[in-house]
């Protein structure tokens, strides 16, 4: 039996997996979820024996059930190869008391790369097995990481176009070059006047445009997303928990059913939401604990049951985080409310309306796994110097904000379960913020003689990501208002 996959807003909307990952989005904004979550058919013992693509193989067989064996080995095969310069894709350091997951190690050195570099090839798998015959557009917003990593999976991929867009002044110096550089007859990246969640309220608005996608369907187009909303991009992270899992029990640092936590720097709710999907499917997690920065909207729902954005949006060191609508969350959300997709519906109108939404006291005791912490940006650099000076190890600002909350969650609860904490970027990616945190000093070198210098502190080799971009030429600067994004989508396809 094929798993389906249906709409969190409408219960009647259903789906292959392929069709989900060509869809993006439902027809009514919802997300597509499986109609039930399968438990894993093969053991941890045996996973444990595995190389990250077989492990890959096994979990994902599981929910992409309309791919055939070798169509799924050969879209696996062609991501996890040598453009990640480890063998293990993503391995496992111990480091002040934790063992961090290094998700960085792909080609645009963000935990991204993970589900970005096989996005592409289960996308134009889907296309043919669904007998597609228009271009598809990738339109994707980004708060930094999921831009470069899109871009660089559907660079010259035939038949797929990519529109990025992202906020001109809400990435790092490093996130912008590695974007506006980017090679491919079919790649545009677009800085926009606003934030994060203006350019994900614009796509999304184009998403559900119907006129619009009766002009692109005329024109031999249509729209697909590359954004954390497709399942095609969370089924590939829930693979690297249950490898993390079976690297700690090859190794013999936990036992055979013996539970760990998770801690997950998290804006968009998609990796943490993966390590839950992860649990439901057999992965023996205790808990789920939620890192934010300044923008601290999830901890307060965690606290509360209230979610609520309408608040000042912060610019922070962790700029990949600093989100107030967490999409993902909408999966959770659907799944505590019963699956009624009717009450999900009408709390994400709530959002859209009013900015909030508050889910009820039966709901909120579902969340019970859930821990949920934030780290202010003087206490994330503080954790940086403080881990750099006693294990020698260089966080970026993004894991050290999971690395602040999971201190704090030792303090609150005294739980000395075995802790794997997601490093989401190389903190080359972030080179001015991590130097600066471990000697202000650093601050009168320019951006490149600061990865030289984090290069021989961290006693690690500068990234290829990084050599490339160092003299590349600007290949895009296109610059609009938020207001302008459908007028530019309209002037890039020539419609």
């Amino acid at each position: 039996m094929d798993l389906l996959y249906k709409s969190t807003r409408n219960s009647e909307e259903v789906v292959t997996a392929s069709q989900a990952i060509l869809k993006g989005l439902a027809d009514n904004g919802g997300l597509f979820v499986p109609t039930s979550l399968p438990k894993f058919d093969v053991s941890l013992n045996d996973l444990a024996k595995m190389s990250y693509q077989e492990v890959a193989y096994e979990v994902m067989k599981l929910l992409l059930t309309d791919f055939t064996e070798e169509e799924l080995k050969h879209c696996i095969n062609s991501a996890y190869d040598s453009k990640f310069d480890t063998k293990e894709i993503a391995p496992l350091k111990k480091a002040a008391g934790a063992y961090y997951l290094e998700l960085f190690h792909g080609s645009t050195i963000a935990f991204k790369d993970m589900a970005l570099s096989i996005l592409p090839y289960l996308l134009v798998t889907s296309a043919k097995k669904n007998q597609i015959k228009n271009d598809i557009v990738i339109l994707t917003a980004t708060s930094g990481d999921t831009g470069k990593a899109a871009l660089a999976g559907f660079a010259d991929v035939e038949g797929t176009k990519i529109i990025v867009f992202y906020p001109k002044n809400g990435v790092s110096p490093i996130q912008e070059k590695q974007m506006v550089t980017q090679k491919g007859d079919n790649t545009y990246v677009v800085g926009i006047h606003g934030n994060f969640d203006d350019a994900q309220t614009g796509v999304k608005n184009m998403f559900s445009d119907k006129e619009l996608a009766n002009v692109m369907d005329a024109a031999g187009y249509q729209f697909s997303s590359a954004n954390s909303i497709n399942i095609g991009r969370l089924v590939p992270q829930i693979v690297y928990y249950v490898y993390a899992y079976t690297r700690l029990l090859a190794q013999g640092e936990i036992k055979d059913g013996e539970k760990i936590n998770v801690v997950v720097p998290t804006g968009n709710f998609g990796n943490i939401l993966a390590a839950y999907y992860a649990k439901e499917m057999g992965l023996p997690v205790a808990k789920f604990i939620c890192a934010s920065n300044d923008n601290k909207v999830l901890y307060d729902f965690f606290s509360t049951g209230c979610y609520d954005r309408n608040r000042e949006f912060i610019l922070t060191t962790s700029p990949s985080m600093d989100i107030l609508i967490s999409s993902n969350l909408e999966r959770l959300i659907y799944k505590i409310a019963g699956c009624d997709s009717d009450k999900n519906k009408a709390l994400m109108e709530s959002l859209v309306k009013e900015g909030k939404y508050n889910i009820t006291d039966e709901m909120k005791a579902q969340l019970a796994e859930f821990y949920g912490n934030y780290a202010k940006e003087s206490e994330t650099a503080e954790t940086i110097k403080k881990v750099y000076e006693t294990d020698g190890y260089i966080l970026d600002t993004h894991t050290a904000v999971a690395a602040t909350v999971y201190d704090k969650y030792l303090a609150d609860t005294k739980d000395d379960t075995k802790t794997i904490i997601a490093s989401t970027a190389s903190p080359f990616k972030f080179t001015r913020s991590v130097m600066n945190a471990i000697d202000e000093a650093y601050d009168a070198k320019s951006d490149f003689e600061l990865v030289d210098e984090l290069s021989s502190l961290a006693k690690v080799k500068v990234p290829q990501a990084i050599e490339d971009i160092r003299n590349a030429e600007v290949l895009h600067d296109t610059v609009c208002d938020k207001t302008e994004m459908l007028d530019t989508v309209k002037k890039i396809l020539g419609i």
